[in-house]
């Protein structure tokens, strides 16, 4: 007999109405031959029952099916039913709609069940609508479920977990059905144990959660935008055949001329919108979004456990009798509990393939989520159609934070040529590379370390200039006036895309507790609760509500989350001091390498010391710095987490503000030390500053520190891109999609014919990853931000390795977004949030660091001073022998003296080293020298003036952009100025209607007054009778 047939057993019509308890039919419920002589009660149930099924289903009254091994019919006794010939799942385009092809699925429920062994179960899509589920949900258990109760009561052992989420499932559903939703149940899925259900939200439904939200729809009217004339406009014109090739062609994207009015939906004025198309009038992500709002608000209370006799109901009764007292059980709590294991909304259908529709997943696939498209613009309309406000601005962000970044990287690469075309004109480095100058340094570490020429570092040097010249000094200046403009754009822009997203009126409302907290504030309610009845017992009944009453209305204090505050203070602190000794412990490796690898007996590797050194040093950083970025968004989620805020909002700005404060001094801690720590607390030869009295300090290169923050800067910007950004982004998707695969091809080798069959939507998206958060992705474009701004003076290029990346990132997350994830949950926003502030605070210290790098880690203001102060000719010749002091070796310490005096081939007497000293002749030797203090004024002078000078620029750039484009301020003062004629409008029409019958009822009125006598018995029955019609407005 084949799978999808059913055998049944008509009863006669003299057989008892109702469930068959006997073995032979245990488990099914049969109806008449002649429905209608059951009870008229029963009668009406079955036909509301069954009134939302298909015409082809109608014919099946079966409330509960059993499996055909179990059920053990007789096929000579039974009547066939046989299956439709034409494809089911073809007509609900697999999965996007129910199974009678006309209600499309808004939303997904999914949960898991443990399969009987006794047999293989019959498909179970079951139907639930509002005029069912009110009829029967007092009568009968949810349709689709009695199957699973009675193959559990015949089973030995019962798991009452299971079946308290079990319980706790059917009165959630039937709560999302009495408030308006209709249901259909899949368990009958190539995915073993696990459950589908499919939600559908109706028309009716739509339109009251479209007025609760104060969603703004399109109107009726029509308004023409604001067009540029003259000049302008021929401008505009000719931008926009030049960038016509670059842009996507998709219908979202190209210029409007026209733009329909919008208003807050409302039941009362649907005549003010466009209704003709229901079916389109709410997008997919309007439906979606008006479902999740609906799932997060409906509760489930009660909570039932039909546990048997026994120890497991003693086990549980402590944490049932909590589970009762709770009110509240929405969606986001019964995932976090494992009612129900996950909980989204369906992709619009496939987005590769030969006979695949056209829908606006594969549009984004083909004009947004491909690489071979990373020279257009991205079609940010059409991300926000079909993702929601809050990804479509965080991909505008991107997009215009992508676009900044290339005149910030065409300057960058100026700057940087400009050193390399002056590189043979810097009288310092040549003076550095001259080896008539025959300059001997001290050595770079005791005993192991010989004396050195200052021309051995020549290439060191010509490298610094190409970072450390006058136009450095220029591009900080640049970048910080950049930063300021970048920001003032992206509010402007964000004006833009709120008057075309219709989000200039939207404000935020209070989001809905999180589970984590009303569990909290559960189990502060029963403590107290519990207090309250050990010191009342014999109170009255009023009294126990009254308190019952107050403590419905109990919240979190300060003083509930001291313990987590105190425990986040700690570990913060922790963490900064772990990322502390971490780098200290890198400094004692570049120490001991350094002295390690000066031992070697080849000029060559002793030439070397400093590149090695470095190199490998960053290296390291990187790699710690990769690893503890993974390790502290851990713990920085863990400690929001026993914070407990109270919503998901209050939930992510913690979260990123913890987040972004560890990544933020894991990433630039290394290059702090390097940029202001390296080479200031040395010492000098023969009194030396040493750490565990046996590693001496390491010094900066003749060149200056700059060239070493240089190589430090870029090598962990670019990892950091290459590995952590892209490599994970697309290694670890790619490795989970194979380990699926693999999981599927092993299931598929033990069932081929079920596997055989095309996938359900439903079914595919579950095998997605779930979608975690923007966070993620902004973080990640963030600590780029810092890279390219906090230290740009040191790297010019650093713009242009971010741009590069950027163009990358743009197609990796779309295409992430598109192919790899869920569909997230379209969320309302009109900017950015928190992030907007940290790009400020960023902005603004960049300004100082940058102020801080010119001044103290590079030459720029030694060089000046001794320009205008100490050169006879006006030229910076005899720079570098200024700025080195004199050393006599028979100063030692002793036991720090070189090993072999004379490695030089020569006896040394007198060795430099760099930093303004007196000299050994003089009376003060070794001390501090004028040049020093007036040095040091230069800088701090530059800096107080640098600062002050950029924030003002930037401040000025600030306030003479303004933050809300004219034509948009035009275009929405215009948008209330028509909205107000459209109801002014309405209220003449509807004064002009009633003018219109009362002078109807007049005349009326004065036709029943001339009638004749013979009728006046009846005079009032008349007139009464002209007056009686309906008066509808």
């Amino acid at each position: 007999m084949d799978k999808d047939e059913i055998h049944l057993r008509r009863l006669p019509a003299a057989a008892p109405w109702g469930p068959h308890t006997d073995s032979e039919f245990h488990g099914v419920d049969f109806l008449p031959e002649d429905l209608n002589e059951a009870p008229e009660e029963t009668r009406m149930r079955v036909n509301k029952k069954y009134s939302c099924l298909p015409a082809e289903e109608k014919g099946i009254h079966i409330i509960n099916i059993r499996a055909i091994e179990d059920i053990g019919y007789d096929q000579h006794e039974s009547t066939l039913l046989n299956s439709l010939s034409k494809n089911p799942d073809a007509d609900c385009k697999y999965g996007l709609y129910f199974r009678d092809g006309k209600r499309k699925v808004d939303y997904i429920l999914v949960y898991h069940y443990k399969k009987s062994s006794a047999g293989r179960t019959l498909t179970r899509r079951v139907h639930h609508n509002d005029s069912s589920a009110r009829s029967a949900k007092q009568d009968q258990p949810l349709p689709g479920k009695g199957v699973q109760l009675e193959m559990r009561e015949s089973e030995p052992h019962v798991d009452y977990h299971e079946d308290d989420k079990r319980f706790r499932r059917e009165e959630y559903e039937g709560n999302l059905v009495e408030a308006g939703l209709e249901l259909e149940r899949d368990e009958d899925t190539k995915i073993h144990g696990v459950g589908f259900v499919k939600i559908h939200a109706p028309w009716n439904v739509l339109c009251r959660e479209a007025e609760f939200l104060k969603l703004k729809m399109p109107t009726k009217k029509m308004y023409q935008i604001n067009q540029t004339h003259g000049l302008l406009k021929k401008i505009n014109s000719v931008i926009q055949k030049i960038t016509e090739p670059i842009q996507p062609k998709v219908a979202e994207h190209k210029p409007q001329t026209v733009k329909r009015l919008s208003y807050p939906f409302s039941r009362e004025k649907q005549h003010l919108f466009d209704l003709s198309d229901r079916d389109s009038f709410f997008d997919s992500k309007t439906r979606s979004t008006i479902v999740y709002e609906i799932l997060k608000r409906t509760t489930c209370t009660k909570a039932k456990y039909s546990m048997g006799k026994g120890e497991g109901r003693k086990k549980d009764t402590t944490l049932l009798n909590k589970r009762r007292k709770c009110g509240k059980y929405g969606i986001t709590s019964l995932l976090a509990n494992g009612v129900y294991s996950a909980a989204y909304p369906l992709h619009d259908g496939d987005y590769e393939g030969e006979n695949v529709e056209p829908n606006d997943r594969k549009l984004l696939c083909e004009e947004w989520a491909s690489y071979g498209v990373f020279y257009k613009y991205q079609p940010i309309d059409l991300v926000r159609k079909y993702f929601g406000e809050k990804i479509g601005l965080y991909f505008a962000w991107l997009g215009v934070y992508t676009q900044m970044l290339i005149p910030a990287s065409i300057v960058g690469i100026i700057v940087f040529l400009y050193g390399c075309a002056t590189v043979d004109e810097n009288i310092p480095s040549m003076e550095m590379c001259d080896q008539r100058n025959n300059i001997t340094m001290c050595p770079l570490c005791d005993r192991t370390c010989s004396y050195w020429k200052m021309s051995s570092a020549c290439a060191t040097a010509r490298a610094s200039h190409l970072f450390d010249n006058p136009a450095t000094v220029f591009f900080s200046v640049f970048m910080a006036l950049w930063a300021a403009t970048f920001m003032e754009h992206w509010k402007r822009k964000q004006m833009r895309l709120n008057y075309r997203w219709d989000l200039t009126g939207f404000e935020e409302e209070e989001d809905h507790p999180r589970a984590e907290y009303e569990a909290k504030v559960l189990e502060k309610s029963l403590r107290k609760e519990h207090k309250h009845k050990e010191k009342h017992r014999y109170f009255p009944e009023e009294t126990a509500n009254k308190w019952r009453q107050r403590t419905d209305k109990e919240k979190l204090t300060w003083k509930d989350r001291f313990p987590a505050y105190l425990t986040n203070f700690v570990g913060i602190i922790f963490m900064v001091g772990l990322t502390f000794a971490i780098v200290f412990g890198v400094i004692i490796y570049r120490i001991s390498t350094a002295a390690a690898l000066a031992i070697s007996s080849t000029p060559s590797g002793r030439s070397s010391v400093r590149v090695t050194v470095t190199a490998t040093a960053v290296i390291i950083n990187l790699v710690v710095i990769i690893i503890l970025d993974e390790v502290y968004g851990c713990i920085a989620r863990w400690l929001t987490q026993i914070e407990v805020p109270k919503t998901d909002k209050n939930f992510e700005e913690r979260l990123i503000f913890k987040a972004f404060l560890l990544k933020f001094v894991n990433a630039y801690t290394p290059i702090f030390y390097v940029a202001f720590f390296k080479g200031r607390f040395v010492g000098r030869p023969g009194d030396y500053v040493y750490i565990f009295h046996s590693f001496r300090m390491e010094e900066c290169a003749p060149g200056g520190c700059l060239m070493e923050l240089c190589i430090q800067l870029s090598i962990i910007m670019l990892g950091k891109q290459l590995i952590q950004n892209n490599l994970f982004e697309i290694g670890i998707p790619k490795m989970k999609k194979f380990i699926r695969y693999m999981k599927l091809k092993r299931r598929r080798s033990l069932d081929h014919e079920e596997h055989m069959k095309k996938k359900q939507r439903y079914e595919v998206d579950y095998n997605l990853e779930p979608f975690a958060g923007l966070t993620p992705e902004y973080m990640e474009m963030i600590i780029q931000f810092g890279f390219v701004t906090l230290f740009v003076a040191s790297f010019p290029l650093a713009p242009l390795f971010a741009l590069l990346n950027n163009i990358i990132e743009i197609r990796l997350d779309a295409k992430k977004f598109v192919t790899e994830l869920r569909r997230p949950v379209a969320v309302r926003a009109k900017d950015i949030g928190i992030w907007y502030n940290i790009l400020r605070g960023i902005g603004k210290l960049a300004v100082i660091i940058n102020a801080f790098v010119i001044s103290f880690t590079s030459d720029f203001i030694p060089r000046l001073v001794y320009l205008y102060m100490y050169s006879e000719n006006g030229t910076m010749h005899g720079f570098v022998n200024h700025t080195l002091s004199s050393f006599n070796v028979s100063d030692f310490q002793a036991g720090t003296a070189p090993n072999d005096p004379m490695d030089l081939g020569y006896e040394v007497q007198i060795c430099r080293y760099k930093d303004y000293r007196e000299p050994p002749w003089s009376e003060n030797k070794y001390d501090i020298s004028k040049d020093f203090w007036a040095v040091l004024a230069a800088r701090l002078a530059f800096v107080i003036v640098f600062q002050n000078l950029v924030m003002f620029m930037s401040d000025f750039v600030d306030w003479i952009i303004p933050d809300i484009p004219k034509d948009i301020s035009q275009q929405i003062h215009k948008e209330k100025v028509l909205m107000v004629e459209v109801f002014m409008r309405e209220e003449q029409g509807k004064l002009q209607m009633l003018e219109t019958w009362k002078d109807k009822d007049k005349r009326k009125g004065e036709n029943c007054n001339n009638h004749s006598p013979r009728l006046s018995r009846s005079h009032s029955g008349s007139l009464s009778s002209c007056h009686s019609y309906p008066l509808d407005v």
